[in-house]
């Protein structure tokens, strides 16, 4: 004879609650005291009773599902986002779903087909703007929207102010003498028509005029992201007539393309040029560059318990601008003479 099935019924009969305490008390809602929620726990343990999804989510309206968005999953930084989100959302019970939208046609896809993909309770766009268009295909589901890793339309953000932290590379090269001082500023090659990171680029021009330095066209190079493209740039830095004598990159790994090419060269870094980069890449501190420490990790822990929190309908902080900070290594040094 087949055992009966245990209900909820069963469990609230035998916690001695309501069936609406035992109900809330199974799916971690408010309104049930610690030591209640514990001995519906213990009795819905005792009798190997498992919450059912789908009843749940009826019973709430709730999907229990959050979608990710991220435009790259191969590189550090996207990979340590997705960790740590998945991470947070994960432990409060969420199934996680990974969107990649990989370039421009690729999203313009999926913004197409959002509304009538399988509903989630919120969307976290990972690192990129979001366009007036994707803005309304988003407002269709009528989710909650957070931005992780940058600001994005009026969505709730946390990120860096790159502006400050290319300030911070771009001032420690003139504090130890150097005047002039190349950009490397990358884009995003799957993105052409974004312009390379603002932020990072109008920090280096605040730090030259805030030195009274003049600005040179001829020391700006703007280049796809990555680091061969580094390389590359570098090779027509040292092209110039007077060459720089400093160099700030946008990232580390543009930075450390541009090593590359000076080793090549027969120069020696930093004795003959500086090299700074931003982010603190893990082969930043293998490769002994000095550059700017961005709290990666935070910023995807941070984004989930925002998120948590908006669901949850608590008064959260909706804008969290992580500060930066600069990590001195071995790249950088006063120039020559």
């Amino acid at each position: 004879m087949t055992p009966e099935k245990t209900t909820l019924v069963d469990i609230a009969r035998r916690a001695g609650v309501s069936l609406a305490t035992a109900s809330r008390a199974l799916n971690d809602s408010y309104g049930v005291a610690a030591a209640t929620r514990q001995r519906v726990l213990a009795v819905a343990e005792e009798l190997n009773f498992v919450v059912s999804p789908t009843a749940a989510q009826l019973a709430s309206g709730r999907t229990g599902r959050v979608a990710l968005v991220v435009p790259h999953i191969s590189r550090w930084f996207f990979a340590a986002m997705v960790e740590g989100l998945e991470s947070v959302l994960s432990q409060a019970g969420f199934d996680v779903l990974l969107y990649h939208v990989d370039g421009a046609d690729d999203r313009r896809d999926f913004f197409h087909r959002l509304p009538a993909r399988r509903k989630v309770d919120a969307v976290v766009v990972i690192a990129f703007p979001i366009g007036a268009t994707e803005r309304e295909r988003l407002e269709l589901m009528g989710v909650t929207v957070v931005a992780a890793g940058g600001q994005s339309a009026s969505y709730p953000f946390v990120c860096i102010d790159d502006r400050v932290a290319a300030r911070q590379a771009v001032d420690h090269l003139i504090f130890l003498g150097h005047r002039r001082i190349a950009m490397i500023a990358a884009q995003d090659p799957d993105e052409p028509n974004w312009p390379a990171t603002p932020g990072r680029s109008q920090g280096y021009y605040d730090a030259l005029t805030g030195a009274g330095l003049p600005t040179d066209d001829g020391l700006v190079q703007t280049i796809p992201w990555g680091g061969d493209a580094g390389a590359e740039a570098m090779a027509k830095l040292l092209s110039l007539r007077e060459p720089p004598t400093a160099v700030y990159a946008h990232s580390d790994e543009v930075a450390l393309g541009a090593v590359r090419t000076l080793r090549r060269a027969g120069l020696r870094v930093p004795e003959d040029i500086s090299v700074i980069g931003i982010d603190d890449h893990p082969l930043a501190e293998l490769t002994d560059l000095t550059t700017v420490h961005q709290p990666v990790q935070q910023q995807a822990l941070a984004s989930g318990h925002m998120l948590l929190g908006i669901l949850r309908g608590d008064d959260v902080e909706r804008s969290i601008t992580m500060p930066t900070h600069l990590v001195v290594r071995a790249s950088t040094a006063p120039p020559r003479g």
